[in-house]
């Protein structure tokens, strides 16, 4: 029977367990260790650390605290993993836990975090999302209904010194461009909501004044909330320092690709099941610089597809020179404007197309001036018809149902 080698008490606060921690830093004291070749099961928190309750009320998305997270499962030692190396890691399942069989997305307010189109959506909103088997509906998104892509939205290895002093020089060079922007241009060292896992007095202090926040990806990985990282999904990790300190967390039951709310997935607290293997001298010998994945063979198939398109021009009108994220956002904006034909709120769209399986492409980004994104939206999700049709478009919902809105406070 498979170990479980990490293990959570959703009952207590995150701070009080030793085999957590919210920072990256060489520093970080190893949990547990496993021999290549093992499998082992860890858990992990919710993202936030159960910050967020399964109700209607979304204050506790406006008044997160995002200096704690993420709350990750960790650091993992690997006998014999060394700098340089490659750390193969199998997904080999991922599940809620039986206790709590939800998740949450929400929309940050554009004072404490945003998102992708917070200019939009710029006040906090909350929908939650019920499990049913591999199935996910929710009673603040009326209509839809589909198969979790079960994910971790960040899973990494610990930095060595040189790679974090990197990291906090480049990430403070960008703030000071513009330290006043709401929201900030990057999240750097704060050491008070630290939690540094085993490390303890002096040592823990100094280590928590330059650990990195687990915000971004980075070329350890990281927060990357790519949606394919499922069970059966393969990922190869470079290893800068020896044992790997492969660590985990920010579980997904489902996610459009982008996570374009920012807290863009159906996040959950669970339990996810990994194998891993070392490729010695793999870094160098493949040109390793970021990890490299293998997809699952098991993902929903969806066979019929709306695909928006986007090129790089802002709502206001201004032409962009190939700017891919420009472009993607506007796909996102008609594809939420697509959806408000059939009776959703504009929230309902933007939690649709951030939490279903959509697929987010870079679809072209050599003809000057504009990049062209594509979102891919399944309409079997759908309990009714949104396809194009020469009557138009017919409003299925009558807008007594929303998501949860908590306006700022000041």
């Amino acid at each position: 029977m498979t170990d479980t080698i990490i293990k959570i008490d959703l009952s207590k606060s995150a701070y009080d367990n030793d085999q957590v921690h919210n920072r990256w830093h060489p520093d970080i004291p190893m949990v547990a260790t496993v021999k290549p070749g093992d499998d082992f099961i860890v858990e992990c928190y919710d993202w936030t650390g159960g910050q967020i309750e399964n109700n209607d009320d979304a204050s506790d998305v406006r008044d997160v605290d995002l200096s704690q997270v993420h709350f990750l499962s960790g650091p993992i030692a690997v006998e014999g993993a060394e700098p340089g190396d490659l750390l193969e890691v199998d997904i080999l399942d991922i599940g809620a836990f039986a206790e709590q069989q939800w998740g949450f997305n929400g929309f940050f307010s554009k004072k404490n975090g945003g998102g992708f189109l917070t200019d939009r959506f710029p006040e906090a909103q909350k929908s939650i999302w019920d499990f049913n088997g591999m199935m996910t509906s929710s009673r603040h998104v009326p209509g839809v209904e589909f198969a979790g892509i079960l994910h971790p939205g960040l899973i990494g290895c610990l930095p060595d010194k040189k790679m974090l002093d990197m990291w906090n020089t480049r990430e403070k060079a960008l703030v000071d461009t513009d330290p006043e922007r709401v929201p900030e241009l990057a999240t750097l060292p704060y050491a008070e909501t630290a939690h540094m896992g085993r490390m303890s007095g002096d040592e823990k202090m100094q280590a928590a004044a330059e650990a990195a926040r687990t915000v971004p990806p980075r070329e350890h990985g990281g927060n990357c909330d790519i949606k394919d990282l499922t069970r059966g999904a393969k990922v190869y990790f470079p290893v800068y320092v020896d044992g790997a300190g492969l660590s985990v967390g920010d579980l997904h039951f489902s996610q459009g690709d982008g996570e374009i709310t920012f807290c863009g997935a159906i996040e959950m607290a669970g339990w996810i099941h990994m194998r891993v293997n070392l490729i010695k001298d793999g870094m160098a010998k493949y040109q390793v610089k970021n990890p490299i994945f293998k997809p699952s063979k098991m993902v929903p198939k969806y066979d019929d597809y709306l695909i928006f398109e986007g090129i790089s021009v802002d709502e206001d009108g201004k032409q962009h020179y190939l700017d891919t994220s420009v472009a993607y956002r506007q796909a996102c904006h008609n594809a939420i404007n697509y959806l408000t034909q059939f009776g959703y709120s504009e929230a309902q769209g933007y939690a649709i197309i951030g939490c279903a399986p959509v697929q987010g492409h870079i679809s072209g980004v050599v003809d000057i001036p504009n990049s062209c994104a594509t979102l891919w939206l399944p309409t079997d999700i759908f309990k009714f018809d949104v396809q194009l049709n020469p009557e138009g478009p017919k409003k299925h919902l009558d807008g007594s149902v929303d998501i949860p809105k908590a306006p700022d406070l000041d």
